[in-house]
């Protein structure tokens, strides 16, 4: 399985990790935040977050990212090079919903 980092970034209060990849079909954007900040914040050390991009409107994305169709691995690079900050998660949400994409997102703390 092919996986890109989209953003790290590590202090003695925090640790974020957000990735993207393909899980069969549907495209993931999967991040995790660890730390001391977390735990003042939400009361656990640990906040997991993950958007899933259905493999039915995965084919959407190709024209709008200018990726040739099917090509999964230029497809998570493009995201790569676009979505790299520590807000890639909320601003891929973003364009998803400005370009009605349906995805489905999931939280855990």
């Amino acid at each position: 399985m092919h996986r890109v980092k989209l953003f790290r970034h590590k202090t003695t209060d925090i640790s974020i990790y957000i990735d993207a990849y393909f899980d069969g079909g549907s495209l993931i954007i999967e991040g995790q935040d660890i730390g001391k900040t977390v735990e003042d914040w939400w009361g656990d050390s640990d906040y997991e977050y993950i958007l899933t991009v259905p493999a039915d409107e995965v084919s959407r994305l190709y024209p709008l990212l200018k990726v040739k169709q099917g090509d999964k691995e230029s497809l998570l690079n493009k995201i790569a090079a676009k979505y790299n900050t520590n807000t890639c998660y909320s601003d891929f949400m973003s364009f998803l919903e400005r370009n009605n994409i349906k995805f489905e997102t999931f939280t855990w703390t």
